[in-house]
């Protein structure tokens, strides 16, 4: 077996065990958690979590030691989740001054909502705070990835914090709260944010770049797909921001996996960058805005540096997509010079294992909406 074929047969094997994953793959491993912390000036406090209902009662029952369930009902789901609740502020912490508070529990389904096929759920913890506190550090120990903490105190305007994972967060003053991020600031936090959505967490979003670069050799072909695309999401990604326009995300999330398997597909039978292949690509694009805006909406943009946020995330994402290209072309730039051994050892196999994942997700992500 030559050097190329050993190595897309592992990208194939690494592609479709990535698709089987029990866990839908979305668009969306950044933001999934969200925490909203207030503390008020009556000494009161309220942390509200963000939550994939799904997703939370496999770690509770995983952290729980219990059998992972499937299959259930919403209502069941939400019966067993109230019930490991114990398990739930086990793995969360707030404290103040170092000590540890213990707060009352409560799960909001998104039911309790009125467009609840949109709406997240939540769980709600709330508390007292200590006489004189005078800071305050969370952790969650349920969080796979970076998250946004939100933390609002007294009349003071709200401030973004982002934590990575289940390490505890820093202790934040009570007494004189942190100062405004500046624009700079924000910027470089939303550039980072936009690059790691692409470069290593949206697997989706690479397997769909990496088909663009797999139709042809030219870069010319290329550059018009990759621009094309980054128009279009640019466009559906500002409109739905701005609520101009929307998708559910049961419809957007298939139809993005679906994007993934055309394109993959269509390499399989033509080396050639056709009209309809842009149309495509832009229209698809358009999707993947919307999926964009999606992690924008749970990572909850700054109201005070909106733009600013919303700009330096697109650019991030675009320097994901970009290092994508780079690194794929790194890969291949061997076997580029010679046009059908390129084809038959690295367009078609890598083309076929992106095919199948796509399809994989499709049906996935239609039946798990």
């Amino acid at each position: 077996m030559t050097r190329a074929a050993l190595f897309f047969a592992l990208m194939a094997a690494a592609a479709v065990v990535s698709g089987l994953d029990p866990t839908p793959a979305s668009a969306h491993e950044i933001g999934k958690t969200q925490v909203t912390a207030t503390f008020r000036s009556d000494a009161a406090y309220q942390l509200d979590i963000a939550v994939d209902p799904d997703a939370l009662l496999v770690k509770l029952e995983a952290y729980g030691g219990r059998p992972v369930s499937s299959g259930l009902d919403r209502n069941e789901r939400d019966r067993r989740i109230e019930a490991l609740k114990q398990v739930f502020l086990d793995r969360v912490s707030l404290r103040f001054d170092g000590v540890r508070s213990t707060p009352r529990f409560e799960y909001i389904p998104s039911s309790a909502f009125r467009d609840f096929a949109q709406a997240p759920s939540y769980v709600r913890l709330a508390g007292r705070i200590p006489p004189r506190a005078r800071d305050a550090a969370f952790s969650y120990g349920l969080a796979l990835g970076s998250f946004a903490l939100n933390i609002r105190i007294g009349e003071s305007p709200v401030q973004t914090f982002w934590l990575d994972g289940a390490r505890p967060g820093p202790p934040i003053s009570l007494i004189a709260p942190p100062p405004a991020a500046t624009s700079a600031e924000i910027a470089w936090q939303y550039f980072g944010l936009g690059f790691t959505h692409i470069l290593p967490r949206g697997l989706d979003h690479i397997l769909f770049v990496v088909g663009i670069f797999l139709l042809s050799a030219k870069w010319r072909s290329i550059l018009l797909q990759v621009s094309t695309f980054t128009v279009a999401h640019s466009i559906t990604l500002g409109l739905t921001m701005y609520g101009i326009v929307s998708l559910p995300a049961r419809v957007v999330e298939p139809m993005i996996a679906l994007s993934i398997a055309y394109v993959a597909i269509e390499n399989l039978v033509t080396s050639d960058l056709q009209p309809w292949r842009l149309a495509l690509v832009f229209s698809f694009g358009l999707l993947h805005g919307m999926g964009f805006a999606g992690v924008l909406r749970e990572l909850g943009l700054p109201r005070s540096q909106f733009l600013t946020a919303l700009l330096t995330f697109n650019g991030g994402v675009e320097a994901g997509q970009l290092t994508v290209i780079a690194l794929t072309f790194g890969v291949v730039a061997y076997w580029r010079s010679d046009a059908s051994t390129y084809r038959r050892w690295v367009v078609v196999p890598a083309s076929l294992a992106i095919a199948v994942t796509g399809v994989y997700w499709t049906i996935q992500r239609a039946f798990s909406s």
